[in-house]
């Protein structure tokens, strides 16, 4: 099994898809509780939902779960949002502080996950990017991502609909946050810009605007295209037509950014 996939585009927009995978190797399934095997913190049906909304651009998924490693975690396990709740490179608990684990993984175990699953999808999206920027001058990359939206554990009330982050403005050019805040001020849900989710590790390591590689992401409270946030986590075909065509006028936006960045 390959850890990661990669479908290579035209366009300078690279998609990463670090936490859709659900595969999970036999012998890490075994030590899941049964709470666990649920992978209830997947971000559910990106790939479909993103899928043809902008046919050029290059696609980066992780095929693994989230629960084997994080690919959106530093590869040294530092906390991104020190003093909040939030899980680590092996999460141990889920969204909910529930235990993933009969047998937590030790340090051993989670250098063997970080070089088979971490480090290729890693050197996947590094790759991508520089092949993107070498073709046009720039990349920008779009990180997707979704999340249920109430989870008290980690955030208080409900999460806004779009959470667009750019680590305060350091991760791309003004003109995409800006863009991308304009697109979602002009549709029908709730947005923010720098909130609770202000940019994972993806968006911070590979946002460096002086060398032409821009990052932001996009979390998406998954109330919006699911059936039920709960399982079996079901698409919403209806619900995620409406999401698409926001999502379309949000790549517009950042498309017409691009003569800027060249």
């Amino acid at each position: 099994m390959t850890p990661v996939t990669v479908v290579s585009g035209s366009s300078p927009l690279v998609l990463a898809q670090p936490h859709s995978g659900t595969f999970v190797p036999e012998d890490i399934r075994a030590r899941l509780t049964e709470r666990g095997a649920m992978l209830a913190d997947t971000d559910w049906h990106i790939p479909q939902l993103y899928d043809e909304l902008v046919p050029d651009a290059s696609v980066v998924r992780a095929v693994f779960n989230r629960y084997v490693i994080d690919a959106n975690r530093p590869p040294d396990g530092a906390s991104l949002y020190p003093g909040q709740n939030t899980t680590g490179l092996v999460p141990m608990v889920d969204f909910e502080n529930h235990p993933l684990w009969r047998e937590e993984p030790d340090e051993a175990e989670i250098a063997r996950r970080r070089e088979l699953f971490h480090a290729p999808y890693h050197a996947a999206l590094q790759g991508e990017l520089d092949r993107v920027r070498a073709q046009h001058g720039f990349a920008v990359l779009y990180d997707c991502h979704s999340i249920q939206s109430h989870l008290p554990f980690l955030f208080e009330g409900t999460l806004p609909d779009l959470n667009i982050g750019t680590n305060m403005g350091a991760t791309c050019a003004p003109a995409i946050e800006r863009a991308v805040a304009i697109a979602c001020a002009n549709g029908p849900y709730s947005y923010v810009v720098n909130g609770r989710f202000r940019g994972g590790w993806t968006t911070r390591h590979y946002g460096r605007p002086d060398d032409n590689i821009h990052a932001i992401q996009m979390e998406i409270a998954q109330s919006t295209y699911l059936e039920a946030e709960e399982p079996p986590f079901a698409y919403c075909a209806d619900k995620a037509a409406d999401l698409r065509d926001a999502l379309a006028e949000v790549f517009a936006g950042i498309e017409a950014t691009f003569g800027e960045l060249a």
